[in-house]
């Protein structure tokens, strides 16, 4: 067990690092926007760039696994919905809980933690799952919530545009994009730009990490207790119990099994606390909250999760 500690506690050290500057004013809040932006735009582009451009074309498009990784989100937003249906939620505040259950963090939380527990495959799940979270998950919850203010079908349409338009402008998509173009054309980079890659891709684990803990700070933790808990349940234990079904009932497909490395992969990504943005996404509808509420709740119990499922699975 003290191995297991030995891998999450300095990542959440970290974040309660992040978390303490801002409180106690080594920090403002406004940095925090800072470092997620060079994170964002800069850090993660790199690393996705020079993690691909160095992989063969197999171990990249490992389809099997963004399948299990798709399937398992959808099912988790699936149930949480019908749940919160079954209860009488309201269509906004079910896209909420529901998005919330099935979104995770994989690049401010989730890529830190594989570069502990998985070094080598690190980059690579974190390109399959931005893919799977950026161009369904994400857009899933989004559709649902636009739903729930009944704009007509045009402006859902018109919405989702705009959304795939900005992921397809966004630095990781290009980071990324560029490294396959690298890869497929087989050109290879000179050393030194590869050192230039992996130095900016060094930085974007701690900075990751301390921008979350800083961006907790100050949130507005009033909102319905109960749907915060049922979130919490949904993201931490749900997700990564439907992940687990998915990889499970693959072969049953006809698809090849995941490997052991990107099953514990799978899992692991599927347990992260939600993504940052969730709750500027929910304060568009009013429901900042509730999100808060369930993001910091996340973040915390999100220690003790993961450190139970990697002394489970490992």
């Amino acid at each position: 067990m003290f191995d297991i500690l030995g891998i999450t506690f300095p990542i959440f050290a970290t974040i309660a690092l992040g978390y303490a500057a801002v409180r106690f004013g080594v920090f403002a809040q406004s940095d925090m926007k800072i470092l997620g932006k060079y994170v964002l735009n800069i850090a993660l582009p790199a690393l996705l760039c020079a993690a691909v451009a160095r992989r063969d074309l197999a171990e990249v498009l490992q389809f099997n696994y963004a399948l299990v990784f798709a399937l398992g989100g959808v099912a988790t937003f699936a149930l949480v919905y019908l749940a919160l249906l079954a209860q009488g939620t309201g269509p906004a505040r079910r896209a909420i809980g529901a998005m919330g259950s099935c979104c995770p963090n994989s690049a401010y939380v989730g890529y830190p933690v594989m570069l502990m527990i998985l070094p080598d495959q690190a980059g690579i799940v974190l390109a399959l799952n931005f893919l799977v979270e950026n161009f369904l998950l994400i857009p899933l919850g989004l559709m649902f919530l636009e739903s729930a203010r009944d704009t007509g079908e045009k402006n859902k349409l018109r919405m989702l545009g705009r959304l795939f338009l900005s992921i397809l402008k966004r630095p990781m998509f290009i980071g990324l994009l560029s490294g396959l173009a690298l890869l497929v054309l087989d050109v290879e980079l000179p050393s030194a730009a590869f050192r230039l890659l992996d130095m900016l891709a060094a930085s974007a684990s701690a900075l990751a990490l301390v921008m979350i803990g800083g961006s907790l700070v100050g949130l507005p933790l009033r909102g319905e207790m109960t749907l915060a808990v049922q979130i919490l349940i949904g993201k931490l234990f749900v997700n990564p119990a439907m992940v687990m079904l998915a990889a499970v009932a693959l072969p049953m497909l006809g698809m090849p099994a995941l490997s052991p490395e990107m099953w514990l992969a799978a899992v692991m990504s599927a347990a992260m606390p939600m993504l940052v943005l969730y709750v500027v996404f929910a304060q568009e509808y009013g429901h900042e909250g509730i999100a808060s509420i369930a993001l910091l709740a996340a973040t915390v119990g999100a220690f003790f999760t993961l450190s139970s499922l990697l002394f489970l699975l490992t």
